[in-house]
């Protein structure tokens, strides 16, 4: 039977790791990326996301240059995002340690690098970020971090990263951000149902059993920054939690 996943999402922004309400990166949690990866890993966590959330492009060296660096010390599959906006820059997150990398405004702005992307590493290693904004029952995407709206449902925007060769989905809402009142539930089943490659679901977990309803929402795997950053042996509690649930993972690491 196929395991269901628990992924540590790590925000970096001009070098520190990041608390993230709203998409507002202000309060910084560590100056070391390498600290939060040290304890992920200790914690056994599935996977963890490094997101760059830098405000400026001149930002994707030191971003690289922190992937190398974490990506020594880091022994589960690490997945990058944050201003690939060209197949070298995919290339060169690949060659300094990511295994996945994570593609957002490209499926906007440039969709052949999607998949370009996805035809040269394999679609298992392409992931389309979904930034959704939900308003007065409107729900719709935006890009460039959250600045932009582009008018389309996510399950559309969804279905064409598919199309486009995306191997997963990290569906993240804004309006959930920091919230902590779990998932944005009602979207994310929508965009589960509207795929056939896994969904992630993040933005707005607080407390186990919101992992709890982003499976049974249809996730296939659960993600968080915050609460994982600030509780200890978190990613323990959260998967002992979610097998008395009766949700497969993996046993071992469970407290």
């Amino acid at each position: 039977m196929l395991k269901n996943r628990l992924i540590a999402v790590v925000i970096v922004r001009d070098g520190g790791v990041v608390q993230s309400i709203k998409f507002k990166h202000t309060n910084v949690i560590h100056y070391d990326a390498i600290h939060a990866i040290e304890s992920f890993n200790r914690w056994s966590v599935d996977e963890i996301a490094l997101v760059n959330v830098s405000l400026e492009k001149s930002s994707q060296e030191k971003f690289r240059q922190i992937l190398e660096h974490v990506s020594c010390e880091c022994f589960v599959p690490l997945t990058a995002g944050g201003w690939i906006d060209s197949f070298e820059y995919g290339l060169e997150l690949m060659n300094s340690g990511a295994d996945k990398i994570m593609l957002n405004s490209a499926v906007d702005s440039d969709p052949e690098l999607v998949t370009r992307l996805a035809n040269h590493f394999g679609s298992q290693s392409v992931v389309a970020s979904i930034d959704v904004v939900s308003e007065q029952n409107k729900s719709e995407v935006f890009v460039d971090r959250g600045t932009k709206a582009t008018g389309v449902e996510p399950e559309l925007w969804a279905q064409k990263a598919q199309d486009l060769g995306a191997g997963e989905i990290f569906f993240n809402s804004v309006t959930f951000d920091g919230a902590r009142k779990g998932y944005d539930l009602k979207n994310l089943q929508k965009v589960c149902e509207s795929v056939s490659i896994p969904v992630i679901a993040f933005g707005g977990a607080f407390r186990w059993k919101h992992f709890v309803e982003g499976f049974k929402a249809g996730a296939d795997a659960v993600a968080a920054a915050n609460i994982f950053h600030y509780t200890e042996q978190s990613t323990k509690y959260a998967r002992r939690h979610i097998h008395e649930a009766g949700i497969p993972v993996r046993l071992e690491g469970m407290i």
